[in-house]
């Protein structure tokens, strides 16, 4: 047996805590045969997992990844993905998961904006590893962890003992990139200290009476929110239960619920949605489900209702953000209920040991239910944003965290959001920030100018819509060659589900554009639109 331990400097008068990814080694000492992970046909236990982390997180220390290092990540759902999670908390480094879907463009900004030195991918995202590395000199190092080789590290017949790295409250984990008002992502430092508190806060608020004879379903990407939810079931052994396709198929994931008996998954109201609307949701047996997590946007009375339906009273809400990991509100499954649905609508009350406040342009706390930003206090709240200490400044006005969201609070503390401050709109759990996508389609050289904003939808919760002007009047560009030049630049699910060209866009006096203008003249077209009858059929 090989051990392998390089523990930092320690700063003078900072207190040691526990190294998060110690959890998986605890885990696997005290269930070793116990199921961990299982991915279709194939079951590995936490033993074996531990196993292939200590043999990672060796091979990455023998390439030079010390403590505070990057780490760059772009897979799907998989052993692999939760693997590098687990090697880069046990060397002290920094995880930057990418969620698989950005195009290779935005992989590169992350990968030279975060200063990663290392990237694990698989084979299928080549082209985003030569962009990664082409705009980030610091990126010395691809690792394919779909190659032949990779496997041999982590799976070779001499098992490796790594100690993880002695760390403060304060020493970075994770970069969880989220966008801004400013068009490009930015990267939220979560920390050891942090994540400890969430993980207990999760145990604690959403899953109570976890245990390791129960089973957790995935289905959303394990980079960001799904990903917290599988530290908090290792945390108590419960194994991960992975779906075969990347897609959500709604028969699968109820014959793995019923086949694994599977207790708890986290989902956003986009999925949850489709689960309770799906057929298959009376063809299989889903009585083992003890808490269905579901987070990301506000849901719609009628789809909670329509869930707790379904499912009965196993439904929980919370409310947060990347920067908060979620632990803003929880609206727990008997308050789902509470006076005959009285409370639907709301996010709940703050979370254990979480400060929750609705301020007002000075900071000051507004009358109950009046409007104002919704801004919170507390552990779980981040360490900053990476090398953006503009961003910094404008989060942490007067002692809180600014979440961006508008909303109220009632005599009891319950929450109800009510919009943003910003424009970023959330379509099926994805924040979406205009910004970034108008300067992708400013860059197609037929189109002038470009707003883009969000409405309502039934499925997705909000859709993007852009609104163009052409260049040079008379110049026509097709919508369909629109989304063709956007591939390359966006990820799919950002782009706008509808787009409109018009010859050309309001202005205000001082010649800028106004979006909300924008917005209130496009829904007036519809609305007129809607309105008129259908053209009747000629007669023969």
């Amino acid at each position: 047996m090989t051990s392998a331990r390089r523990p930092p400097e320690m700063p003078q008068g900072l207190a040691q805590v526990m190294n998060v990814g110690n959890l998986l080694t605890q885990t696997a000492r005290k269930y070793p045969r116990r199921p961990g992970l299982i991915h279709g046909e194939r079951s590995h236990t936490w033993w074996q997992i531990n196993q292939r982390v200590d043999a990672l997180a060796f091979h990455l220390a023998t390439q030079g990844v010390h403590a505070g290092d990057r780490i760059l990540v772009q897979m799907v759902n998989g052993l692999p993905l939760l693997e590098s999670a687990w090697a880069a908390f046990k060397l002290g480094a920094v995880w930057v998961p990418v969620n698989y879907r950005l195009t290779p463009s935005e992989v590169a900004y992350m990968a030279q904006s975060s200063g990663a030195s290392v990237m694990l991918t698989q084979q299928a995202f080549e082209a985003h590893a030569a962009a990664a590395q082409a705009a980030s000199p610091a990126l010395r190092q691809v690792i394919r962890c779909d190659d032949p080789a990779y496997e041999e590290k982590v799976s070779g017949p001499h098992s490796v003992f790594f100690e993880a790295v002695e760390v403060t409250a304060h020493h970075p984990l994770w970069f969880f990139f989220t966008s801004g008002t400013t068009g490009q992502p930015k990267a939220a430092v979560l920390t050891h200290g942090q994540m400890a508190f969430v993980i207990t806060n999760h145990l604690a608020d959403l899953l109570p009476g976890l245990r390791e004879t129960q089973s957790s379903l995935v289905v959303a990407p394990l980079s960001h929110g799904a990903g917290i939810h599988a530290l908090v079931n290792t945390a108590r052994g419960a194994a991960s239960i992975l779906l075969p396709g990347e897609s959500l198929d709604c028969a699968a994931a109820f014959e793995a619920i019923e086949r694994h008996r599977v207790a708890n998954m986290f989902t956003v109201p986009t999925i949850l949605k489709r689960l309770a609307e799906d057929p298959a949701a009376a063809r299989f047996d889903h009585s083992s489900l003890k808490q269905i997590i579901y987070a990301g946007a506000p849901m719609s009375r009628t789809d909670q209702r329509k869930a707790l339906d379904v499912f009965g009273a196993v439904i929980v809400q919370y409310f947060g953000l990347g920067e908060v990991t979620g632990n803003i509100t929880v609206l727990r499954p008997h308050e789902h209920l509470e006076g005959g649905g009285a409370l639907l609508g709301t996010c709940g009350t703050a979370r254990a040991m979480m400060e929750v406040a609705v301020l007002d342009a000075h900071c000051q706390p507004v009358a109950t239910m009046e409007q104002g930003e919704i801004c919170t206090r507390g552990l779980a709240v981040f360490a900053g944003y990476w090398n953006n200490p503009q961003a910094n400044q404008q989060a942490f006005r007067g002692g809180w965290f600014h979440t961006g969201d508008l909303g109220t609070i009632d005599e009891r503390g319950f929450i109800t959001i009510t919009g943003r401050s910003s424009d970023m709109y959330i379509s099926g759990g994805s924040n979406v920030y205009p910004r970034e996508i108008e300067e992708a389609l400013r860059t197609i050289p037929e189109i002038g100018e470009a707003v883009v904003f969000g409405i309502p939808d039934a499925q997705w919760g909000e859709v993007g819509v852009a609104v163009l002007s052409p260049r040079n009047a008379g110049v026509h560009l097709a919508i369909e060659e629109v989304f063709v030049r956007l591939q390359p630049q966006l990820a799919k699910y950002k782009w706008p589900r509808s787009i409109e060209f018009w010859p050309s866009l309001p202005t205000s006096a001082y010649g800028k554009l106004v979006k909300k203008d924008i917005r209130a003249e496009y829904l007036r077209r519809r609305d007129v639109r809607l309105a008129q009858p259908p053209p009747t059929a000629l007669k023969p």
